[in-house]
């Protein structure tokens, strides 16, 4: 049999790979996640990346701040103003719901189990410190990358208030050590400055919010790899069955009371409480940070890394297919993704963007008998 080196390469360019990975819930977001998890397995060094590959490829694998930047800008110049105030309302609701909850199991937890927690056993590490910094920090890059696949630019606008979880500081304060370290206000500022910077641009000159606006889809799969290369999969096999039902409870307690947050405070359909429901990766230092400040949880500190690390990576995985899914039901219902009246400011805003747009190319007749 004859085989056609046309037919097939006709075949390969007819291939539709972006319209099967679309198939996947958010799946232009954790099909790039679950490769970079697996290129950091067979990676020879994934902690020192351009030691292996020097150059572009490598400084590519660990820029996600870089690509982060960039997204944040241009996230900022697709934001109605119009609409900022229910955008504060949006980031204030999710963070001091999660934070809130987070402290209330942690409580709990410390109450039934021992002062430090389980150490040994099948439940190795399990305790108030794993549960809080595991519901305590929201993965905002996730979180922004569900509500941009979704088309939701005011629910987008949020993280900057959701950042405030990162790093052990609200962790610190849950547990009632916050005398020990001090507010990470330059963090916040940092992550608002390319907000800000994309709101300022897209504001002053409509040329710019056109520009930057397809950059946001397109940026989600190459910050998604970076992102996934930053998990590791092992912390699976170290954490056990505690660790994957960690992450469960993460996405269905924390999912189902900020989505309830959400409709109720916010007026919104609840979708962007289960945006929120995952455990971020900087969540996985908070165990090893906090063990040094409170030395009674130190020899509980790497089993509970593995906890959270685990957490992290599951919930990648969990949180944008229930969120889709939840979104659709949404959906079905009959719920709005805005309150009325910030969708009548948005829509105002985009009548008057259509009508600057329609100016601006109003031809100018030519007069063809001058000459």
């Amino acid at each position: 049999m004859e085989i056609s080196l046309g037919k097939i390469f006709e075949k390969v360019i007819k291939m539709q790979i972006k319209k099967t990975i679309e198939k996947i819930p958010a799946g232009m977001m954790i099909v790039p996640l679950f490769l970079g998890a697996l290129i950091r397995v067979i990676y020879p060094n994934p902690k020192l990346p351009t030691e292996f590959l020097p150059g572009f490829t490598g400084t590519f694998l660990t820029g996600t701040s870089v690509i982060l930047f960039i997204w944040f800008v241009s996230v900022g110049a697709t934001i109605n103003l119009k609409t900022s105030g229910y955008v504060a309302k949006k980031g204030l609701t999710l963070l001091v719901g999660k934070v809130l909850l987070a402290g209330l199991l942690g409580i709990v937890v410390g109450h039934l189990l021992p002062g430090n927690g389980i150490t040994s056993g099948a439940f190795a590490g399990l305790s108030a410190l794993a549960v809080i910094a595991s519901f305590n920090e929201t993965n905002g890059g996730l979180y922004m990358g569900i509500m941009t696949t979704l088309n939701r630019d005011e629910d987008a606008a949020g993280f900057p208030f959701i950042s405030i979880e990162s790093g052990p500081f609200m962790t610190m304060i849950t547990m009632g050590v916050a005398g020990m370290a001090s507010f990470p206000i330059t963090a916040f500022v940092s992550t608002l400055i390319p907000f800000v910077l994309g709101i300022i641009l897209g504001s002053l000159d409509v040329e710019f919010r056109k520009f930057l606006a397809p950059v946001v889809p397109a940026m989600i799969p190459f910050f998604a790899l970076t992102l996934g290369f930053a998990i590791d999969l092992t912390a699976i096999f170290k954490s056990g069955l505690v660790g994957i039902l960690m992450a469960v409870a993460v996405v269905v307690i924390s999912g189902s009371v900020l989505s309830l947050l959400d409709r109720f405070i916010t007026g919104s359909d609840g979708v962007a409480g289960w945006a929120a429901s995952s455990t971020a990766g900087a969540a996985v230092a908070v165990p090893s940070a906090i063990a040094q400040l409170a030395p009674q949880y130190a020899p509980i500190a790497g089993q509970a890394t593995a906890i959270v690390a685990t957490s992290v990576l599951v919930t990648a995985i969990l949180t944008p297919i229930i969120t889709m899914q939840m979104e659709k039901r949404a959906r079905r219902l009959g719920r709005k993704a805005l309150p009325d009246k910030v969708a009548a400011k948005k829509e105002e805003y985009l009548k008057e963007l259509a009508a600057t747009e329609e100016q601006k190319t109003v031809e100018v007749p030519v007069d063809h008998q001058a000459a």
